[in-house]
């Protein structure tokens, strides 16, 4: 039995060196908000038989998420996780070149992660890529309220991930932070909604400066 067993693995190997499916990129990095696609390719000797071939894109999350099957040359959604209904397409097109590509539309943060591109075709083999999803400070939202008395409350909104420090800043570059008061607040899709307020005594034509600084990304947004 043992003999057998190796025997098996044996073929199973030999058959499987010949199928080999590759990832051009291992990593892709996105904005949140916008699209992506990433590729997978496999060999095909002549004209493609759809009906042998299956591919299925899956998320390793701690369950795995099924994003994308194709059973036979037919589509599959019936069993796609819902986080990821109407979003995703494969470009049906490329299949004949060899090449298996997923579109996600709409990145979420939580989209973020490794992702199995699994193909059968005669034989059977898979890669995995990453995908990094980046959220950065992009617009800053800005108030001004006159509280009489030469007495102003600057407030600088904006939203992204991960959370940002607020930095203040008059137009001598002097650190004005500690005299803010800055706050935040989980949002939709994980994302950051950060807050900070500054009330200062001024004359009309001072500048100020708000700074989001994103420490993960080594970015900052300024207004």
């Amino acid at each position: 039995r043992p003999l057998l067993l190796y025997i098996f693995l044996f073929y199973w190997h030999f058959l499987n060196a010949l199928f080999t499916v590759e990832a051009p990129r291992s990593l892709y990095t996105v904005e949140h908000g916008n699209n992506v696609t990433m590729e997978c390719t496999f060999p095909v000797n002549g004209k493609l038989k759809f009906r042998d071939l299956n591919v299925r894109w899956e998320k390793k999350d701690e369950l795995k998420k099924q994003v994308y099957l194709l059973l036979k040359g037919e589509e599959d959604f019936e069993s796609q996780h819902s986080d990821f209904k109407g979003r995703i397409k494969l470009l049906k097109e490329n299949l004949s070149l060899g090449q298996s590509l997923l579109q996600i539309s709409d990145v979420k943060l939580r989209d973020a992660g490794f992702y199995r591109c699994i193909i059968g075709y005669g034989g059977a083999d898979y890669k995995t890529i990453h995908l990094k999803v980046n959220a950065p400070y992009r617009t800053i939202t800005k108030r001004v309220v006159c509280g009489g008395h030469n007495e102003w409350t600057l407030t600088c909104q904006s939203e992204g991930y991960p959370q940002a420090e607020v930095i203040w800043q008059n137009k001598d570059y002097e650190d004005l932070t500690d005299k803010a008061n800055t706050s935040s607040e989980i949002g939709s899709d994980q994302l950051y909604n950060v807050t900070s307020t500054l009330t200062i005594k001024s004359r009309i034509d001072e500048i100020f400066y708000c700074i989001f600084w994103n420490k993960e990304l080594q970015e900052n947004t300024s207004a």
